[in-house]
Parts: C-alpha cells; sequence; structure tokens
C-alpha cells in the first residue's frame, strides 16, 4: 500500500483496511483547479492537511465543487520536495477518537503543491499565474502568528523585510513580500477581487495579515516601486477582504503508535521527516475529531460552499465573541494550565494530567468557575457546552499524544490574552470582585517557577522556547528552591501588561501571586503539596 497515485489504483487493498478514500476523479480535479483556480493556501503544516484539506474533499466528494486547493509553502520548502510531491500531493488523516477508534481517510484535494520562493522560478511563475486567474476566490493561510510580523522584538524591520520594502515584488525574500507580490499580479492582470483568509490561531488574524500586506505595499509606494491604486485596492473591502476567523482543532506531532497503526495495514513510507529547519512532519496527520471553523462572510469575489462542510460563515462581531470565548476562557486557559503544571510535573501527555484528580479540578475551576461569569455567549456555539466537551473529552482523550512541553511554547506570549482579558473583566465588573480569582493567580505564579527550569523534583528540565525567557530569568536567576521573594522583587514582571494583560499591582493581585509562588517553590515537591492544599 503506497500512497502515490500509483499505489492508490490499488483501491481494495486500502478499502480492505477501511480507508476512506477520495470519490472523486483526481486527475479531472486537478485540470479543472488549473484552469480555473478557486483556492490557494500558503502553509503546509499539520493543520492545512487535518482541516483545510478534508473540508475542500468533503466538498469535491459531495461535487458542490469542482476543484481543489493549490497548496504553496513559503518558509519550509522541504515540506513539498520531501513530503508532498514523493507522495503525488496525497496524504493520510488519522482522526483519534476519545472511545479509541480511528478513522483512517486517504486526502486527495491537493491538486498541486508549490514553494513560495522567488529563487525557484517554476513554482513562482505558477503561482504568479494562478493569481492572475480571475476565478480565484480565497487564499488561505497557516503559518503561525510569527509568519505575519514585519518586525523584530526591537522594533526594526525584519532583513528580508526591510529587503523587499527596498527592492519590491521582483525577487521578493520575505513571506509576506512573496505574498504581496502575487497580489500586485492579481491587481496588474485586472484588479481581481480575492479573500485573503487567516486561519491561523490568534486574535483578529484578518487584521494582522491586513497589517503586514499593507505594510509592504505603502513602503513600496513611497519608494515609487508600487502605485497608489495598488494601496487603495488592497484597502478596498470590495475588492481585498481580510476577514477574522477562529480556528480550533489539535493536530499534534506525528506520533508512533498512530505510524505503527499505519504500518500493520501495510501502508509503505509513512516515516516521520525532520527537516534542516526542525519541522517534524509525516505523510500522515494525527488529529482530534473536535473541529471547529468559524469565518466572517467577507468574500468579494464569491465563497465556495464552505458551509457544507461544516464551516460557519457569520459577522466579525460573532467571530469576535467565539475567538474570546475559546482562547480567553473555555481552552487555552486550561492547556496552559496544564502546560506549565505539567511539565513542572514530569507528565508528558496532557490526557494523563486529566487522570489528576487536583490538576483536572484545577482546569474545572478556571473554566468554570473563573471563566464563565465573565464570557460572551456567541449565540452559535454555546459555551457551557462547548467547555464541557474540552473537559469532558477532547483533553482527556488518551488517544490524543499532545504534551506539555509543545502547549507551553511561547508561554509569556500567551498569558495576556488567556487570562489577562478575564483579569480585566473582573476589574471592570460592578458585581465581581477581582481578589475572589483564586486559580489564575496560581498559574501565574506556576509560570514564575517553571521559569526557573527546576521541575518538583528539584531537577534540571528545558523550558520550552518562547522569547521572554531570557528577560523572566532577570528576575528569578538567582532564586533557588527554599527561598522566598516579596512582591516588590519581581515589581518590573508585574507591571509588565504585554505579558499579564495588565499590571498586576494596580489589579490587586501582585501579592497572591508572589504567595503562590513561595509556597510553590519552597521545597522539593511542593508543587504537588500547593496543588493539594487548595484543590482537595
Amino acid at each position: 500500500m503506497e500512497l502515490t497515485e500509483k499505489g492508490l489504483q490499488r483501491r481494495e487493498a486500502w478499502l480492505e483496511k477501511n480507508y476512506r478514500l477520495p470519490e472523486f476523479d483526481r486527475a479531472s480535479m486537478i485540470e479543472r483547479t488549473f484552469e480555473n483556480p478557486e483556492w490557494v493556501h500558503f502553509g503546509l503544516g499539520n493543520i492545512f492537511r487535518a482541516f483545510h484539506c478534508a473540508i475542500s474533499q468533503k466538498l469535491l466528494d459531495s461535487k458542490k465543487m469542482s476543484t481543489g486547493i493549490i497548496a504553496a509553502e513559503g518558509y519550509d520548502y522541504e515540506l513539498v520536495e520531501k513530503l508532498s510531491r514523493p507522495h503525488d500531493d496525497y496524504s493520510v488523516l488519522m482522526t483519534l477518537k476519545s472511545d479509541g477508534c480511528v478513522d483512517k481517510t486517504v486526502i486527495g484535494s491537493i491538486a498541486s503543491s508549490f514553494c513560495l520562493d522567488s529563487e525557484n522560478e517554476r513554482d513562482f511563475e505558477a503561482l504568479k499565474s494562478i493569481f492572475r486567474k480571475s476565478s480565484l476566490k480565497l487564499a488561505t493561510f497557516t503559518i503561525t502568528e510569527k509568519g505575519y510580523n514585519l518586525k523584530r522584538a526591537d522594533g526594526a524591520y525584519l532583513p528580508d523585510v526591510e529587503y523587499d520594502m527596498k527592492n519590491g515584488y521582483v525577487k521578493p525574500r520575505s513571506y509576506m513580500g512573496k505574498v504581496v507580490s502575487l497580489l500586485y499580479e492579481r491587481f496588474a492582470a485586472g484588479k481581481g477581487k480575492i479573500a485573503m483568509v487567516s486561519t491561523d490561531n490568534c486574535s483578529h488574524n484578518g487584521d494582522k495579515l491586513k497589517a503586514a500586506v499593507c505594510g509592504i505595499a505603502e513602503a513600496w509606494l513611497q519608494s515609487g516601486i508600487a502605485e497608489k491604486e495598488f494601496v487603495e485596492y488592497l484597502n478596498n473591502p470590495d475588492y481585498v477582504s481580510f476577514p477574522w476567523t477562529m480556528i480550533d482543532k489539535i493536530t499534534p506531532r506525528p506520533d508512533a503508535s498512530v505510524k505503527e497503526i499505519l504500518r500493520n495495514d501495510g501502508a509503505e513510507g509513512m516515516e516521520e521527516i525532520v527537516t534542516s529547519k526542525k519541522t517534524f512532519a509525516a505523510p500522515f496527520v494525527n488529529a482530534e475529531e473536535s473541529e471547529y471553523l468559524i469565518v466572517e462572510n467577507a468574500f468579494p469575489n464569491g465563497c465556495p460552499p464552505l458551509g457544507d462542510a461544516g464551516v460557519i460563515l457569520t459577522e466579525r462581531e460573532t467571530v469576535d465573541k467565539v475567538e474570546k470565548m475559546k482562547v480567553c476562557t473555555c481552552l487555552n486557559p486550561l492547556h496552559t494550565a496544564l502546560a506549565v503544571f505539567g511539565c513542572l510535573l514530569g507528565y508528558t501527555l496532557i490526557s494523563d494530567e486529566m487522570k489528576n484528580p487536583l490538576l483536572k479540578k484545577l482546569v474545572y475551576k478556571i473554566g468554570y468557575d473563573e471563566g464563565l461569569p465573565v464570557v460572551t455567549d456567541p449565540g452559535i456555539i454555546s459555551p457551557t457546552e462547548f467547555l464541557k466537551t474540552v473537559l469532558e473529552k477532547r483533553i482527556p482523550n488518551p488517544f490524543m499524544p499532545d504534551t506539555p512541553q509543545r502547549i507551553a511554547t511561547d508561554t509569556s506570549q500567551k498569558l495576556s490574552v488567556r487570562y489577562g482579558e478575564t483579569v480585566k473583566a473582573y476589574m471592570a465588573s460592578d458585581s465581581l470582585d477581582v481578589h475572589s480569582l483564586k486559580f489564575i493567580p496560581l498559574v501565574f505564579a506556576a509560570w514564575i517557577r517553571y521559569v526557573m527550569g527546576i521541575d518538583d523534583s528539584g531537577k534540571e528540565f528545558e523550558l520550552s522556547p518562547d522569547p521572554m525567557i531570557p528577560e523572566v530569568k532577570k528576575y528569578i536567576e538567582n532564586v533557588h528552591l527554599g527561598d522566598k521573594l516579596q512582591s516588590l522583587d519581581l515589581e518590573g514582571l508585574y507591571r509588565n501588561a504585554s505579558i499579564f494583560g495588565t499590571d498586576l499591582f494596580e489589579a490587586g493581585l501582585a501579592d497572591t501571586v508572589t504567595d503562590y509562588f513561595n509556597e510553590l517553590n519552597a521545597s522539593v515537591g511542593a508543587v504537588a503539596s500547593t496543588l493539594k492544599k487548595y484543590l482537595s
């Protein structure tokens, strides 16, 4: 069983092992896609192959669409060269359900994949040609929030961005420079309409994409590289839109147990690859069953029938409410709490943490007791039902190989939204007392304790990547197990609203966080005993 066009001609072998196969004529789909492309996607990561491609396949199977997705990778070209093309752009979606069942689907909705690389003339010219086609309706993105950054942390432009701003659209180097170059092709070919749809997991993602695109275009205007009309085109939502979206589906790194299922079925060539840029990928994606994609209905060139594949199309305000419900209350804060405590307590699976009654009670308290009182009901999804599914099915799913170490990545960039918005809501409320918050401050304290890089048994462990770790370490670099701190020792950290979402002194939580930290840091085993003290 080979995952290629040739190997899939042996359909019976795959069907006998209960794999769902594409039900459309793929050769005809590819031909139609290049004649009249409708959907381009940037970013060949797991979430794209597990979610967007599955949406496209549902629409192709049901004959609601006749064209597939043209995929472009602008960061790690090895995903195209070593993963997609050797398998003729097929992949396998392994959906891991909480009852232990596994749904196995061969995904064939990618018509072709390209390197978004201006040095690769064949691929870049092909993408330019596609962007000149009037039929193109949308370009979706899963390039992570960092993909939209034009500047470094110190405010200076990234070198490739600075180069593109000065040199224009002929040989762009930065990700956004290459995207804007394609939009310039579309503009020059007749001002074709298009929706530029970020589906990255960040707040107001459409605005982030628009700011990056328009930032480069404005620089081209100032340098005389591009016309004023091009900037006006990008800023006119009747021609180019940047919808907000909320996406939710967990797609962890390829797992060995899933690969073993494939191997036992007789699937060949399922080995994981690690690219030179340290991207971990495989011809298969293991993913949870739950999935949500909420999209602002702003498509100037028409929208594919995404709603027929489960996508919810709505207005911007509703997208914002759903996003806040998920990120600030019903999922992301719970994940971060488990990530921080999981690393301190030596866990390697999020699902295993939910077997610990204290950690389970912690996330129930954060979700139901502290988060739900300030959540805004978006109307299209019940916050209570969403939270219940997260706590009872999604996070405890023993077949989802997600790790606290992965989720702990970039925690300093997440706390302000995942908890800070709740703290601010309490501060602004006439009926709620911010001092009643007990478990969100406990997570803040646990994160500072985590940054020490010493687990609850007193052993060093490797911190997950996070740009603020060096800055935070300055406050605790001379702190050892058993040491006690005063709130003023951490004043510079506590007053950093970019980390916590608000000034913890002004919120009246600084002393609470410090007291918790001192308890968590009292000795070996203090993390476990502190959880027992407050959650037994």
